[in-house]
């Protein structure tokens, strides 16, 4: 009847005797790592985008997540109208500008 049960299995149930802390420092360790390197960092990134998002003000030259560059011309809570090219006006939610840029910028484009 032995070679229903192998005998790697037979032995597993020995070898799991050890001591119960060292076996919980790989997952915390795991979740320490993944802490300090993937979540840490995206939440300063969101961080100092709300800043951003919260300081913008009329005349600001911005650069939209969609790559639309133009100064701000008029400001709401949600909103932002942005001047694109002279006489043509796109509005866009706030949340949507990707950076400032520096004052002068749209001229050297």
């Amino acid at each position: 009847m032995s070679f229903f049960i192998s005998d790697a299995m037979a032995e597993g149930a020995a070898a799991g005797s050890g001591d119960p802390i060292i076996g919980l420092l790989f997952p915390i360790g795991m979740i320490a790592i993944l802490y300090f390197f993937m979540i840490r960092p995206q939440m300063k990134r969101q961080k100092e985008h709300r800043v951003l998002v919260e300081d913008l003000a009329k005349g600001d030259e911005v650069v939209s997540s969609g790559g639309i560059v133009g100064k701000i011309t008029a400001i709401g809570d949600n909103f932002a109208q942005i001047e694109i090219a002279e006489g043509v006006e796109v509005k866009i939610r706030r949340q949507a500008v990707e950076s400032v840029l520096p004052k002068g910028s749209l001229k050297e484009l």
